[in-house]
């Protein structure tokens, strides 16, 4: 690999994403020279960009700037922030991705929108309907900004100078990564793309970075840098430790730390009181204070278990989510939500209390048994169902591909479950309005869970049926045709999850529904499809419900 390849920093991204911005503050604080692509155009030919796409039209433009990019790539120690399209020319996607560390800046249309309303130096934005103009500049170079990237950076709306710090962190993990390329590949198939990706959950001081991609526990910064004060304590279970334990303790001891271990018995029915005890003894047994950082290592029942004991010790210490399962890297890890189950109902005691951050290592997913996968694989259709339907339509094409582990296709879907379900946080962390919404098929989930005792059923598995029963009601209710419900049906069982609930006998699921948190004076609320791809949240007839319950069951079910 060339010397130039970590010398030089290159910021791609749509128009509007901050490129120049932050590219400034990199070079500042890397010691760089940074260079903007469209001002060295308009210094060489002494015209403004708009100038040059009037006179000389789009076409000329952009044979200056495949020649500006062919001189500025062969510099050394440059931050180089590109014009948006830049990267419709094929040779000099070729050279960024050749000569330097590609950083993609993505910011989402409204944002852009903001940052752009009242600049004329936008020629291609001079429309009279520049949303759909951005759109459509999206959907063309997207792929291409992707294909060439390094690191993927979700710009959301984060302060200037914390964008660049996480950027710096993760130019930091990418230069280690590369050094311990061949102990990485070990861990992982040949095919999966060395790409990592990061995302904010943009929660103003609370903000933090989602990481994902292959290897990442394999690189000793990436944990270490997010770990302050003498102390760690890494909370994992019985089927996960020997997996992965050593490997996240170790760099930590070599970064000087005190690390205590914890290793809980693995399984939903050991996510109550007695689990969360045994952490508490272990932290005050070790001395651990309040600089101690937490680590959960494992899915959702230890990230869960973890959290809240982060939130409740000492009144909140700081913790970093390592999620191992699929499931737990596309939904329980991301946004906060903490807590234990109570004989009486599913994650009825708890708190939100947001990690530092999240470090998804696509690489545990190999050593995940198919059913765990396909429990991951049912809050991956449920992003989809609720609030994204092209991500539906995608899930559904790709199905097969992701039942077959196919590193490319899971990235995919961790990134855009991560994405959706980060934006629903920033909107609504405490579960106000709009993120009650990402509990769709969990109301009637919760119930199978509890009424078959925790444990019976993986968490994922009953939020799968809870889903087709959720559709099915939404049928009822004329919220979705008939065909709308039958995909659904079908997706959830191509993932191989179960579509028929267990025989609870009815008065024991309305029991069981009632003590939901969503619920309000006694009324049980459920989030249905209004239609497929968006969510509506209702109360509903007796009768309508009772019909669903009547529908969806199987007498004597065995798993």
């Amino acid at each position: 690999m060339p010397e130039a390849y970590s010398n030089n920093i290159f910021l791609v991204g749509l128009m509007g994403s901050g490129k120049t911005t932050i590219g400034r503050l990199l070079a500042r604080r890397l010691g760089k020279r940074f260079v903007d692509s469209d001002h060295a155009i308009e210094a060489r030919t002494g015209a403004s960009i708009p100038w040059i796409f009037e006179i000389e039209g789009e076409g000329s433009f952009r044979r200056r700037e495949a020649e500006m990019i062919r001189e500025l790539t062969a510099q050394d120690g440059i931050v180089l922030a590109t014009g948006g399209g830049a990267i419709l020319d094929p040779a000099s996607r070729a050279l960024l991705a050749e000569r330097g560390t590609v950083v993609y800046l993505r910011a989402s249309i409204g944002s852009i929108l903001q940052r752009t309303a009242h600049d004329k130096n936008r020629p291609l934005l001079q429309t009279a309907d520049p949303r759909r103009k951005l759109e459509q500049l999206l959907a063309q170079r997207e792929p291409l900004y992707r294909e060439i990237a390094h690191l993927v950076i979700d710009t959301g709306r984060p302060n200037v100078q914390s964008m660049a710090q996480t950027i710096l962190e993760q130019l930091d993990a990418l230069e280690a990564g590369r050094a311990r390329r061949a102990k990485a590949a070990s861990m992982t198939h040949p095919e999966h793309n060395a790409t990592q990706l990061t995302l904010n959950v943009d929660l103003g001081d609370r903000s933090y970075p989602i990481s994902i991609g292959p290897g990442l526990l394999a690189d000793p910064a990436a944990l270490v840098r997010h770990v302050g004060g003498n102390k760690a304590a890494i909370v994992t279970n019985t089927t996960v430790a020997p997996l992965y334990l050593e490997g996240v303790a170790a760099p930590l001891r070599a970064a000087g730390k005190e690390v205590v271990e914890i290793v809980l018995p693995d399984g939903e029915e050991h996510k109550g009181w007695g689990s969360l005890m045994a952490i508490f003894d272990a932290l005050l047994a070790n001395k651990c204070d309040r600089k101690t950082t937490l680590v959960a290592l494992g899915g959702g029942v230890i990230g869960d278990l973890t959290g809240f004991a982060a939130a409740s010790y000492m009144r909140g210490v700081p913790f970093v989510q390592i999620p191992t399962t699929l499931l737990a890297q596309v939904d329980s890890s991301v946004g906060g939500k903490t807590g234990i189950n109570h004989p009486l109902g599913k994650n009825m005691i708890g708190a939100f209390y947001q990690p530092r951050a999240v470090l998804a290592d696509t690489a545990t997913l190999d050593t995940l048994p198919p059913r765990e996968l396909a429990a991951g694989l049912a809050e991956v259709i449920k992003h989809g169902a609720i609030l994204d339907g092209e991500f539906f339509d995608w899930i559904e094409a790709n199905i097969a591909r992701l039942v077959a582990r196919e590193p490319d296709a899971l990235a995919h879907a961790i990134a855009r479950s991560c994405e959706i379900k980060a934006d629903v946080v920033r909107k609504d962390e405490r579960e106000g309005g709009l993120r009650a919404v990402l509990n769709f098929g969990h109301t009637f989930g919760h119930a199978i869970e509890a009424g078959l005792g925790y444990g019976a059923w993986l968490h994922g598995e009953a939020v799968g049926c809870g889903m087709v029963m959720a559709a099915d009601l939404s049928r009822r209710l004329g919220l979705i045709d008939d065909a709308s419900c039958a995909r659904l049906r079908a997706l959830v069982a191509a993932a191989g999850l179960p579509v028929v609930a267990p025989d609870l006998g009815q008065a024991r699921w309305i029991e069981l529904m009632e003590v939901d948190k969503k619920n309000e004076g006694g009324a049980i609320k459920f989030i249905l499809l209004k239609p497929l791809g968006s969510p509506s949240i209702a109360s509903v007839p007796q009768d309508l419900l009772q019909a669903t319950l009547a529908a969806g069951i199987v007498q004597d079910e065995q798993r």
